[in-house]
C-alpha cells in the first residue's frame, strides 16, 4: 500500500524558546490513502497541535515545526515536506488536499455571515462553483449531514443553530473540497449518538468513494474502536503507544494507555443504572412543568405579520423530586436545551405551567452549562466569579459569604488559594468544577446541567460525575441533566425522557427505558451507541427523515396519546 502521509520525529515549539522546550517530539507514523489514524489523549497530550501542524496552522497559533519532516505525496505522484512547505504551497492544498474539522464550531464559524453563504463559499473556493450551483450545492451538503429544514437553516446565522448543528454545518464545509486527506478534531464531540452514527456513516462512506485518509483525534474510545485502523496514543507531547486497533484495544501494553481504557464509561443498556435511590420524596416535586409549548416566530416580511413559527417545544411535561436526577437525551435540535432554559426563563415560554419549590434563598433553579471557559468572565478572579450570584440575589459579599465559598471549593476538591486565581489559570475540568461550585453558592433545590460533562477528558469526565453524585446525596440536590451520551446518562440518572422534534416521546425509569425501549426513536437512539466490542463495524445510516419544525400561523398539533409500557414507564403513542 503507497504512503500519503509519511511523519518523522516531528517537533513542535511555542514562542521564541520553542526548541528549548518543545510541546510536542519525537512524532512519528505512516498514513496509507483510505486508512484511518487514531490519535488518543487527554488536553494538553499534544493530538491536536500534532493535528494543526500537519497542515501548519499551527503556525498562526504561535507555533513552529522545529524538528522532523513531514512529507506529503502529491496527486502527481511528487513529495512535498509540509515542514518545509511556504505559505503559496500551502494555501494551494489546505481544503482541496487536506481539510479539517475543528472541535469548536463556535469559533470556526463567522458569527455575521449566514451559514448558506458560509458554505457556499467553501464550494467556490475549493470547486470553482458559483451562483445557484454553489448554493444547490451547499444546500445538499446541509442535507446529507442531516439539518432539517436545510434550505431555511441556509438563511440562519450560527448562534441560531444549536451547537450540534453548528458542528454538522462544519463537517459539511470541511468535505466541500472531497480532500484527500481529512483532520477531524473531536468532530462529533457535541453530537448526539444517532446523528453521530450518521456522520460517521458519511465519512466511512466517502473514504470509500473517494479513498480519503483520515486522522481522527478522540477521547472516545468506543468511536475509535468503529472507524479507526491504527491507534497512536499520546501524553504530554510524546507517543507512549502505537499500533494496529486491536493489538492496542485488546492489549494495551503502556499504563496511560490501560487508564484511558479503565475511564471509559460504557454503556450496558440500563445493566449499570443507580440504585443509590429512586429520588422519590414525599414532599412533592420542586420542579413540575405541565404542557410547555416554546415558539420562535418566524417573520413574513418588513410589512407582514409572521408567517408561521418554529415549534422548538411542544406540550412537555414532567415532574422532577428532591434527590433525583432526570436526564433528558435527543438529537441537537430537539429541544432539550430550549427546554431547561424556559425552565430558567431564559427564554420565554409561549404557554404551559412551570412550578419551581420556593428555593432556600430564592433562587431555586442553577445553570451549568456545557463550556466552562465562556461562562466564565475571564477578567474576573474566582472569589468575583462566586461572588456574582448573590450579589444578583441582593446578598452582601462579607465573611459569612467568603466562607461559604471556601467551603464550596474544597468540596469539588479546589483549595482556598484559588480564590485570587483567574479562569485561564485552571485546567478545563478545574473551571468546569468552578461553575459547579457558583451554581451552588445560593443553596439551590435544582442544578440543570446542559451537557456539562461532554467536554472533558474520560477520566477528568468521571471524577466530575462522582462529584456531581457526591454532592446530590450531600445537599438533597435535584439535577436535570441533559446529555448525547447515553453511558454518561446510565451513570447518573435515576429517570430518563426522550425528546425528538420537540416532544418527549418516552419517560420513565432509567433502568425500563434503556432497557426495553419502546418508541422507534428510544431504540434508535440506543442502537446507535458506539462501544469497543463494534470493532470497524459499518454504522447504519438512520434515513428517517427529521420533522419539520416550522408549523404555519395558526397550527396547532392534536393531542398527545400515552401508553403505559410499565410502572413509571410512558410511551407517546405514535402516528401511524
Amino acid at each position: 500500500m503507497s504512503t500519503l502521509l509519511s511523519v518523522r520525529d516531528l517537533a513542535v515549539g511555542f514562542g521564541p524558546d520553542g526548541a528549548r522546550n518543545p510541546v510536542v517530539e519525537g512524532v512519528g507514523f505512516d498514513l496509507a490513502p483510505g486508512e484511518t489514524l487514531a490519535l488518543v489523549g487527554e488536553s494538553g497530550s499534544g493530538k491536536s497541535v500534532t493535528a494543526l501542524s500537519i497542515n501548519r496552522l499551527v503556525d498562526f497559533g504561535g507555533g513552529r515545526i522545529i524538528g522532523g519532516t513531514m512529507n506529503w505525496t502529491r496527486p502527481d505522484g511528487s513529495v512535498l515536506d509540509l515542514a518545509r512547505a511556504d505559505e503559496r504551497a500551502l494555501v494551494g492544498m489546505r481544503g482541496r488536499e487536506i481539510g479539517m474539522i475543528f472541535q469548536e464550531p463556535m469559533t470556526s464559524l463567522n458569527p455575521v455571515h449566514k451559514i448558506g453563504a458560509q458554505i457556499e463559499e467553501a464550494f467556490r473556493l475549493n470547486r470553482g462553483l458559483e451562483g445557484q450551483a454553489a448554493r444547490s450545492a451547499a444546500r445538499e451538503a446541509l442535507e446529507r449531514v442531516r439539518i432539517p429544514d436545510a434550505a431555511q437553516r441556509m438563511k440562519y446565522y450560527p448562534h441560531q443553530l444549536s451547537g450540534g448543528m453548528r458542528q454538522r454545518v462544519m463537517i459539511a464545509m470541511a468535505l466541500a473540497g472531497n480532500p484527500r486527506l481529512l483532520i477531524a478534531d473531536e468532530p462529533t464531540t457535541a453530537l448526539d449518538v444517532t446523528v453521530q452514527a450518521q456522520i460517521m456513516a458519511l465519512l466511512a462512506e466517502l473514504k470509500a468513494e473517494t479513498g480519503m485518509a483520515m486522522i481522527f483525534i478522540t477521547h472516545d474510545i468506543g468511536l475509535v474502536a468503529g472507524i479507526a485502523d491504527s491507534i497512536m496514543v499520546m501524553q504530554n507531547g510524546s507517543v507512549v503507544e502505537q499500533g494496529r486497533l486491536d493489538a492496542v484495544l485488546d492489549a494495551p501494553r503502556h499504563d496511560y494507555t490501560k487508564h484511558l481504557l479503565g475511564a471509559v464509561p460504557h454503556f450496558t443498556g440500563g445493566r449499570a443504572v443507580r440504585t443509590d435511590s429512586d429520588g422519590k420524596s414525599t414532599d412533592g416535586p420542586v420542579v413540575s412543568v405541565e404542557d410547555l409549548v416554546v415558539r420562535f416566530p418566524i417573520g413574513g416580511g418588513w410589512f407582514s405579520r409572521g408567517a408561521g413559527a418554529i415549534h422548538a417545544v411542544e406540550g412537555v411535561g414532567f415532574e422532577l423530586a428532591a434527590g433525583q436526577t432526570l436526564a433528558i437525551v435527543g438529537e441537537s435540535g430537539s429541544g432539550k436545551s430550549t427546554t431547561a432554559r424556559a425552565i430558567l426563563g431564559l427564554v420565554p415560554a409561549t404557554r404551559g405551567t412551570i412550578r419551581t419549590a420556593p428555593g432556600r434563598q430564592g433562587r431555586p433553579v442553577q445553570m451549568v452549562f456545557q463550556d466552562p471557559f465562556a461562562s466564565l468572565n475571564p477578567r474576573l478572579d474566582v472569589a468575583s466569579l462566586l461572588a456574582e450570584p448573590a450579589i444578583a440575589a441582593g446578598l452582601r459579599v462579607d465573611a459569612p459569604l467568603r466562607r461559604r465559598m471556601v467551603q464550596l471549593l474544597t468540596r469539588v476538591e479546589l483549595t482556598e488559594a484559588a480564590l485570587d486565581r483567574y479562569p485561564h489559570q485552571f485546567s478545563g475540568g478545574q473551571r468546569q468544577r468552578l461553575c459547579i461550585a457558583r451554581a451552588l453558592m445560593l443553596n439551590p433545590d435544582v442544578v440543570v446541567l446542559d451537557e456539562a460533562v461532554s467536554a472533558l477528558d474520560v477520566s477528568v469526565q468521571a471524577r466530575v460525575l462522582d462529584l456531581l453524585v457526591d454532592l446530590q446525596r450531600e445537599f438533597g440536590l435535584a439535577y436535570l441533566f441533559i446529555s448525547h451520551d447515553m453511558a454518561v446518562v446510565e451513570r447518573i440518572a435515576h429517570r430518563v425522557a426522550v425528546m425528538y422534534a420537540g416532544e418527549v416521546v418516552e419517560i420513565g425509569a432509567a433502568g425500563a427505558v434503556l432497557s426495553r425501549p419502546q418508541h422507534s426513536y428510544t431504540k434508535r437512539l440506543i442502537a446507535a451507541v458506539p462501544g469497543i466490542e463494534r470493532r470497524r463495524q459499518r454504522y447504519d445510516v438512520d434515513t428517517t427523515p427529521v420533522p419539520s419544525l416550522i408549523r404555519p400561523k395558526g397550527f396547532e398539533p392534536p393531542a398527545p396519546q400515552w401508553r403505559e409500557a410499565g410502572e413509571d414507564h410512558l410511551v407517546r403513542v405514535e402516528k401511524s
